[in-house]
């Protein structure tokens, strides 16, 4: 009879990220591999994505392997390799626990008929999500671009009210992305802002809009 061996894969995107959430629950697992890594470096290629899948390698045989992620995310940001990393482990026999959807790719050991076509639906907005946040980003760029004869930056002696710039649909953007756990480097890369743009955005959201909680 194969025993089970429980599994948890964490990713940050930097250090200064917490990891407090992904370590709370470690005493529920047989083991924790946790990379502080860029999302965009393929799961092959992170130091402990290579132990956790050597450790796979060498007790698949022997053992019904479940894997738990906090979010699809963690796997990383490109389509095509998440892809490639899920179906590698489906071929392995790995049950994948996807925990903020309480979704699992082999309940049982059997394979579940609806996993492919969530995980691919799920990528899918992901990256929709993303090219949308760009593309408004940039006609919000030419339209300012185009009412300020293509000069950047606030006019020379003004001055914008806290509210003014909540309001901003930029700083909408940087807050939902914060709120979405998203890193500082993803934010300054997908907005094109500068990190002090969205640390002022953070520290007034908190001040302004105490019952939004920490974002």
């Amino acid at each position: 009879m194969k025993k089970t061996i429980h599994i948890k894969y964490n990713r940050l995107s930097h250090k200064s990220q917490s990891g407090d959430r992904y370590q709370l629950d470690k005493t529920t697992y047989d083991q924790v591999f946790m990379d502080v890594v860029s999302g965009t470096v393929k799961f092959k290629d992170r130091p402990s994505a290579k132990e956790l899948i050597n450790l796979i390698v060498k007790n698949k045989a022997s053992s019904f392997i479940i894997l738990t992620i906090e979010e699809q995310s963690r796997l990383g940001r490109n389509m095509a390799d998440v892809f490639s990393t899920l179906s590698w482990l489906d071929e392995a026999g790995v049950n994948v626990v996807v925990k903020n959807l309480g979704i699992e790719s082999r309940p049982n050991g059997k394979p579940n008929p609806i996993w492919s076509i969530i995980s691919a639906t799920l990528s899918s907005l992901y990256f929709l999500e993303l090219d949308n946040i760009k593309e408004r980003t940039r006609m919000g760029m030419e339209i300012y671009r185009h009412k300020n004869s293509g000069k950047w930056g606030r006019p020379r002696g003004t001055l914008q009210s806290p509210k003014d710039f909540l309001d901003r649909d930029s700083t909408r953007e940087i807050l939902k992305m914060l709120e979405k756990g998203r890193t500082i480097k993803e934010i300054t890369s997908t907005l094109k802002v500068g990190s002090q743009t969205i640390y002022k955005a953070k520290r007034l959201a908190q001040k302004y809009h105490p019952e939004k909680g920490e974002v």
